[in-house]
């Protein structure tokens, strides 16, 4: 029997005059194209490090391991092989009827609904067909030996390992899953596989066994290919005309054909010819250095002695500290031979403040071209925010009314903007959950861990994420470590979930397990090496960034007359500028208004998070400028804003208000305020965010009491850890003591309980891996999508909202603020008119709110915005007027918009 070609791979998105005519994409076809791309991306996209994983846990030469990764990725689609897939009603025009309509392809019914995925397919067939032609098997424990651990690996490329199958079942898979197919199916199966093998030259055997860092990079290079070979642009390039044979020669006519287009695939992505140049000269150590020339002078020996490895910086958050890390990053990268950087921080709105400062370094730090994206849950078009285009979208002038900033759109809705595939980008800056979620069985995990493998990573004030961060993270530095992912790890002060990273790295990388303690003062630095885990503590720094004395208010009365009494006299002084912390945006507007209307000598700004792009945009811009060290209007400022503030940095304040937080979040909103005493006003009686925990919000307080100095930056360690103090009720009467007991132990149980459950959730460690790789899919009844909102924060989506009006027409329509079109009108061949979004608008209105206010709903928006990655998601609220206010009502809230922002009600 010979390979026949009607057995199809790909057929959607082909075009009307392709599905028309019955044509698709042979399945054998496709199998080539994704193994000439996995030659391409394992020549010019894996680092040294990535293909030295492979080459070494196979025992064969870097040109064997390319083929049989490029073997390996032709057999990824093999489970389509099957009957549901083959006969399926949305197939090729007519080919369903072709092939049931012959003996050899008969089925019956069991076999047609066979719910089998065909990913799932693929494994459990390819164990059988490696076995038989020779890759090592085990009837006792088939995951350690390389047979199963390929099958399962190409059995993950849809995103998720599936369990491991035990050789009494892998013996006859069709009695399990009878949609595989008997007869003309098993021959095709086996001679797809034999031709894929045939033609990349993948006849030998190979006799290694797969290591979870090859498993990582495998399945990246796997995983890419496919995606790379599914463009739809490039398959309708390489269709086939009707009458070919897939004949031995035209096999390999095609193998030519898919390795000439491959090498296009992949530029087209904006990944290839990134790389780290050569660090500057290190100065001679000085014996009085601050953190930067320390680190400058003493980390290039670390690396050229002991290899890449993770450097942890402690010190308060500053420019200086941001700067040497990364110029440790930069030195770290180029001896990792590394193509790009991941810059993590606690939160968006972190992120959006340092994205312009990483994309500076990656100018200096970066050779050939790349691309940066912002990552983070309500960042909307990741890449438009990072890039020249987002800016044009989003400038108030120079932007024609007409033509608005649609420059950015091709990157907006690029290939690389997606999901799945957004951390591949060169460089990117966003928050921790893009990193925690590689260690968690989500769809794609192994991708993100091969994705970051061939970067730097910096980890800027990771432990702000709480219990479950302090749980996943050491997980995530473990891989890290054993995938010789280079991190710098700066945080404000050395405590022991730090201890715990340092030491989780150096498992990783295979050093001791005694612990280790990073150093309590500030500055300070420390060193461990990738490649044996050995720790060093080098000459430290002998002057501290930036010493001064906080001093600390706590105010009893009322949380407005407090507020307005610290104010005072910055208005009428004439001068200073001050922030204000609100618990959520409503009560941010609030008090803006309160302020104008109370102190209205007070140049007053607000921001928050549910502001539109646009104005959120614009308004932190202007804060970049006007609350800049030694820069803005001459006038009393007053900045009002929510916690979405308190990493970003570059602000500076003469005076900081805030309600209550826990102390942690005070000193970083506290860093915020400059010179030799800065200020930190704190209004007890105000209210709190409902998602501070009550135990530490109260330890707080007792802590503070009604104010007390602190010497930054050495008293700062040691005041962090006594919040936590167990000696802290010593002090209390019976009452109070009880109370915050019952708090304390509320606060162990819910700590033990993420705690426990970030354990159980992690997937494990690569140590712990044992060569199964469906444990890190595996599934968990309780892993619904509240527990991982829980993990990875509040959930957002992002709305618009519209405005009735009229077109130039006289057409009724929907319009964004200011009378500005959302869609443009044209006219299909027939004439007919259709509304095309404009996504520059759109996009630069958009506003993040909770996923929960808006669960259930469809908003408003047509099939042309679903179409668009930049637009897919997103849901349009059609305003109405009432009473002078625009708002929006469904049975459980009212929406309201304003030109400060859009709050949100709750009716019920």
């Amino acid at each position: 029997m010979s390979l026949d070609p009607r057995i199809w791979g790909k057929s959607a998105g082909l075009g009307k005059e392709a599905r028309d005519a019955g044509l698709a994409l042979p399945l054998v076809c496709h199998l080539l194209d994704t193994a000439a791309v996995a030659e391409v991306i394992w020549d010019q996209l894996l680092t040294v490090h990535q293909r030295s994983f492979v080459t070494n846990a196979l025992e064969v030469t870097d040109k064997q391991a390319r083929t049989f990764a490029a073997f390996w990725a032709g057999l990824h689609d093999i489970g389509k092989i099957r009957v549901p897939f083959q006969l399926h009603e949305d197939g090729p025009e007519g080919r369903r009827e072709q092939l049931a309509g012959e003996p050899g392809y008969a089925a019956d019914i069991e076999a047609k609904h066979d719910m089998q995925s065909h990913e799932a397919a693929a494994h459990w067939w390819l164990l059988g067909a490696f076995k038989e032609v020779g890759y090592p098997s085990s009837q006792l424990r088939p995951q350690a030996r390389l047979s199963h651990a390929v099958a399962q690996l190409l059995g993950g490329h849809g995103g998720r390992f599936h369990p491991t199958v035990p050789d009494k079942k892998s013996r006859c898979p069709l009695a399990l899953h009878p949609g595989l197919g008997a007869g003309a199916w098993e021959e095709q199966r086996r001679i797809h596989f034999d031709e894929v093998r045939r033609v990349v030259g993948a006849t030998a055997v190979p006799h290694g066994r797969l290591t979870p860092m090859a498993t990582v990079v495998l399945a990246g290079v796997v995983t890419l290919a496919d995606w790379l070979a599914s463009i739809e642009e490039g398959i309708r390039d390489r269709l086939r005309e009707d009458g070919w044979a897939g004949s031995p020669d035209d096999l390999d006519s095609y193998w030519r054909v898919a390795r000439a287009a491959a090498p296009g695939l992949l530029q087209r992505t904006d990944l290839l010819g990134t790389g780290f140049r050569p660090p500057p000269e290190p100065p001679g150590v000085v014996e009085e250095a601050g953190l930067g020339a320390s680190m400058a002078g003493q980390v290039p020996d670390l690396v050229s002695t002991h290899g890449p490895g993770m450097v942890v910086v402690t010190a308060p958050p500053s420019a200086e500290r941001t700067e040497a890390a990364l110029g440790a990053a930069a030195v770290l990268g180029h001896a990792a031979g590394a193509r790009g950087l991941f810059y993590a921080l606690p939160t968006g709105s972190a992120a959006d403040g340092h994205m312009a400062q990483v994309n500076e370094f990656a100018a200096g730090a970066l050779a050939g071209p790349w691309q940066s994206l912002l990552l983070h849950s309500s960042s909307r078009l990741k890449p438009a925010e990072a890039t020249e285009g987002w800016a044009l979208a989003n400038v108030a002038e120079g932007v024609s009314v007409s033509e608005p900033g649609e420059e950015w759109v091709p990157t907006a809705n690029s290939w690389l903007n997606s999901y799945d595939r957004a951390l591949l980008a060169a460089v990117g800056t966003g928050t921790v959950d893009e990193l925690l979620q590689a260690v968690m069985p989500v769809k794609f995990n192994v991708m993100r861990l091969f994705a970051l493998s061939g970067k730097v990573v910096v980890l800027d004030e990771v432990h702000a994420r709480g219990a479950w961060g302090q749980r996943l993270m050491p997980r995530f530095l473990e891989w890290a470590a054993a995938l010789r992912i280079p991190v710098v790890l700066a945080t404000t002060a050395a405590d022991a979930s730090v201890d715990a990273m340092l030491a989780a790295y150096r498992r990783g990388a295979g050093g001791g397990r005694e612990p280790v303690m990073q150093p309590r003062r500030s500055p300070g630095w420390s060193f461990v090496g990738a490649g044996s885990g050995g720790w060093r503590l080098p000459r430290q720094p002998a002057v501290a960034a930036r010493a001064s004395t906080l001093g600390i208010t706590v105010v009893d009365g009322a949380p407005y007359d407090e507020l307005q009494a610290a104010l005072a006299p910055i208005a009428a002084a004439g001068r200073g500028r001050a922030v204000v912390y609100r618990a959520t945006p409503a009560e941010a507007i609030r008090t803006f208004h309160q302020l104008m209307r109370c102190l209205p000598v007070l140049d007053v700004t607000v921001v928050h998070e549910q502001m539109s792009n646009k104005d959120r945009w614009d308004r932190l811009a202007a804060c970049g400028r006007d609350f800049a060290p030694g820069k803005g209007a001459p006038g009393p400022s007053v900045l009002v804003t929510t916690a979405m503030l308190q990493h970003v940095r570059g602000l500076c304040f003469d005076l900081v208000v805030s309600g209550p937080a826990p102390l942690a979040d005070l000193m970083a909103r506290a860093a915020q305020s400059v010179g030799d005493r800065p200020r930190l006003s704190v209004l007890r009686a105000d209210s709190a965010s409902e998602r501070d925990d009550a135990a530490l919000l109260c330890r707080t307080g007792l802590l503070l009491g009604s104010g007390m100095t602190v010497a930054l930056p050495e008293e700062l360690p040691s005041l962090l850890d006594e919040v936590y103090a167990e000696e802290l009720v010593d002090n209390l009467g019976s009452f109070a003591a009880r109370e915050l007991q019952q708090l304390d132990n509320r606060r162990r149980v819910d700590k033990r309980r993420f705690g426990g459950t970030a354990g159980w959730l992690a997937v494990p460690g690569p140590c712990e891996l044992d060569g199964d790789l469906g444990l890190l899919s595996r599934g968990h009844p309780g892993a619904e999508p509240d527990l991982l909102s829980s993990v990875l924060g509040e959930e957002l989506v992002h709305v618009v909202c519209g405005y009735p009006g009229r077109n130039q027409q006289g057409d009724a329509v929907t319009l964004l603020a200011d009378d500005v079109p959302m869609h443009r009108t044209v006219r299909d061949r027939k004439r007919r008119t259709k509304q095309i979004p404009l996504p520059g608008r759109i996009v630069s209105s958009l506003i993040p709110v909770p996923k929960r206010l808006v669960e259930g709903m469809t908003g408003d928006a047509n099939d042309a915005w679903r179409k668009m990655p930049a637009l897919a998601n997103v849901l349009l609220l059609k305003l109405r007027e009432e009473d002078g206010e625009w708002v929006y009502t469904t049975p459980n809230h009212r929406f309201r918009m304003t030109e400060h922002g859009l709050t949100i009600d709750q009716l019920s």
